[in-house]
């Protein structure tokens, strides 16, 4: 395909209620949209979206820097012949290298692009894996206790089941959380996310805590902070509960650094994190021949990102937990279609791409 246009536009989404976890609070997304107009051989022309959505300080890159880093790769890319996804590759490394963000969202438009003209969802167009129906769970910010618990009363009646609590801020309010959610939703299963938050003994304390209440746990997400993979490792070490390497992967390099140090028995992948789609199945599929599970999560993302990151759980299959529900977040979503939802259950279109288009 031909790329004819490439347009750079900030989105910004406010959410509900602002989303606090250990390291920081988001009150409004900051991303930048990318629209990437082609036309194919035959005449065809086709737009392909793409979001790059920061989370500072998760992310070294703000808003204004992804907007200046996007602009600034827009005449390497105008005017340009792609057809495979090598050709995407080379081209996004020779512009965008470094920039994971950036690099992420002008990625997915591109992709996006070239499944609608081979008329494919864009699962299929990566690995022949149709889309499918995925349950994802329900993610708790750190706030009040008592108010996250009211929060998960609504959810279960919502058709959650799986909580995802963000911890990592306060040990004690966080075990009050924990304790109020379990009494409220009484069959609630929950996956902890601490951002990096914790030392080892603090986490160690919170699993001690969740198994002396009878909590069913699936999860811990990032106990320790990125480089205290000594840390990680004393935690996966002492619990049966998988360990999510989250912040401490954004790498193949850094995969191989976790799982060497045994700081992991899951990794969760994500397109910003990496930087785009194909890196992301690149680090999946070699966590998986190492023997991790797998989570795919986004930041807070419009329903472009997630359809983006659900293409990738279709194109993997078998991800063990979903963690694609940050749409549900936002007081609105400027985009419709990528698929259809029921309560937690998510079920992508059988479309050309991503089947992903903005309002009118």
């Amino acid at each position: 395909m031909r790329i004819e246009r490439v347009t750079i536009s900030a989105l910004s989404v406010p959410l509900l209620e602002p989303f606090v976890i250990a390291t920081g609070r988001v009150d409004t997304t900051r991303a930048a949209l990318v629209e990437v107009t082609a036309r194919d051989a035959a005449g065809q022309q086709v737009v392909g979206l793409g979001e790059a959505a920061a989370l500072p300080p998760v992310t070294a890159e703000d808003q204004p820097e992804l907007l200046e880093q996007l602009g600034a790769a827009v005449p390497a890319l105008t005017s340009v012949t792609v057809e495979t996804r090598e050709d995407v590759a080379q081209r996004l490394d020779a512009c965008l290298d470094g920039q994971p963000v950036a690099r992420a969202g002008l990625e997915c438009a591109l992709l996006d692009a070239l499944a609608q003209l081979d008329g494919v969802p864009l699962c299929s167009w990566l690995s022949g894996a149709p889309p499918t129906a995925l349950v994802t769970d329900i993610t708790l910010p750190i706030a009040d206790p008592q108010h996250m618990a009211q929060l998960a009363v609504g959810y279960r009646a919502a058709g959650f089941e799986v909580f995802k609590v963000k911890v990592g801020k306060s040990l004690d309010d966080d075990l009050r959380a924990l304790r109020l959610i379990a009494q409220a939703v009484p069959d609630a299963r929950f996956r902890l996310d601490a951002n990096a938050g914790f030392t080892a003994d603090q986490a160690l304390r919170v699993l001690d805590a969740c198994s002396s209440a009878g909590l069913v746990l699936e999860c811990f997400e990032q106990p320790c902070g990125r480089l205290d993979l000594d840390g990680m490792a004393r935690v996966t070490a002492a619990t049966q509960v998988p360990v999510v390497a989250d912040e401490s992967v954004r790498t193949l390099e850094d995969l191989e650094r976790v799982v060497a140090a045994g700081a992991a028995s899951a990794v969760n992948l994500k397109l910003v994190k990496h930087g785009g789609l194909l890196r992301a199945l690149d680090i999946g599929q070699r966590a998986r021949e190492l023997g991790l599970r797998l989570m795919c999560g986004a930041m807070v993302e419009t329903r472009l990102g997630l359809s983006a990151m659900g293409h990738v759980v279709c194109a993997l299959g078998g991800v063990d937990f979903v963690d694609l529900d940050t749409a549900l977040l936002l007081a609105e979503d400027p985009f419709d279609g990528g698929y259809t939802s029921d309560g937690a259950r998510s079920t992508f279109l059988d479309t050309a791409g991503l089947g992903v288009r903005l309002r009118a």
